[in-house]
C-alpha cells in the first residue's frame, strides 16, 4: 500500500477514535458513536475534497465509512479500561493530524500544483474533523487550547510540500511531514509550548480620540 494511502486510512482511523472516545465521554449510545466517529474521521477529508472540486473520497471508497464505523464499535467496547480517556484523545488527535496535513498536501498538490493551496488544504484537513468533533460533542475546543494547533499542521503540511516540490522521494517526504507535526504538536502538549496571547490594552480617554 503506497505511504500517501497509508497514511490516508491511519489519519481516518485516528481521528474517528478520538470522535468515539469523545462519545463515551459524553456516555452515548451506540449510534452516537458511530455519528461522532464518522464525522470526525471523514470530517476534514470532505471539506477538502469539496474546495478541491474532486470527488469525495469516501463516496469513491466507502471503506472509509467501514474503517470508521469498525473504530467506533471497538471504542463503544473497550473506552471503559482506559483511565483518562480525554488524555488519549488528545494525543490520539496529535497522530491524525500529523497524519492528515501531509495526506491534504500531497491531494491539494496533485490537484492544483499550488504550494500555498497544498500548504492550506493540509491544514484544513488535518483541523477540520476535530473542530466538528468538539463542537457537536460540548467538548473543550483543541483550538482554545493554550498549546500550539494549527501551528503543527502548518508546519507538517509545509514540510511536506517544500521537500515533495524539490523533488524528495514521496515516502520521505511523508515521514518528514509527519514528524515535523508530531514533534510540534506533542512538544506542545508535553511542554506548553504556545505563543503569547494577546492582551488588551487600556483604552484612550475620549478627548484625545483625534
Amino acid at each position: 500500500m503506497p505511504i500517501l494511502e497509508l497514511m490516508d486510512y491511519a489519519g481516518v482511523a485516528v481521528f474517528a477514535a478520538t470522535g468515539a472516545l469523545a462519545a463515551s465521554r459524553k456516555l452515548l449510545d451506540i449510534i452516537g458513536f458511530l455519528f461522532l466517529a464518522g464525522v470526525t474521521g471523514i470530517g476534514g477529508g470532505t471539506l477538502r475534497d469539496v474546495i478541491l472540486g474532486v470527488p469525495v473520497f469516501w463516496v469513491e471508497n466507502p471503506t472509509y465509512l467501514i474503517v470508521c464505523a469498525s473504530v467506533a464499535v471497538i471504542v463503544f467496547l473497550t473506552a471503559h479500561l482506559v483511565e483518562s480517556r480525554y488524555r488519549l484523545l488528545i494525543w490520539l488527535d496529535a497522530v491524525g493530524l500529523s497524519a492528515y496535513c501531509v495526506m491534504g498536501a500531497a491531494k491539494g498538490f496533485d490537484a492544483t500544483g499550488s504550494m500555498t493551496v497544498a500548504v492550506v488544504m493540509g491544514m484544513l484537513t488535518a483541523t477540520f474533523g476535530g473542530i466538528l468533533r468538539d463542537l457537536l460533542s460540548g467538548e473543550p475546543s483543541v483550538l482554545m487550547r493554550p498549546e500550539v494547533y494549527v501551528t503543527a499542521a502548518l508546519a507538517g503540511a509545509s514540510t511536506y510540500t517544500v521537500t515533495a516540490a524539490i523533488g524528495t522521494p514521496i515516502i520521505a517526504a511523508s515521514l518528514a511531514g509527519l514528524a515535523v507535526a508530531f514533534t510540534v504538536r506533542g512538544g506542545a502538549l508535553r511542554y506548553g509550548w504556545a505563543f503569547s496571547p494577546y492582551r488588551p490594552r487600556p483604552g484612550r480617554p475620549p478627548d484625545d480620540v483625534m
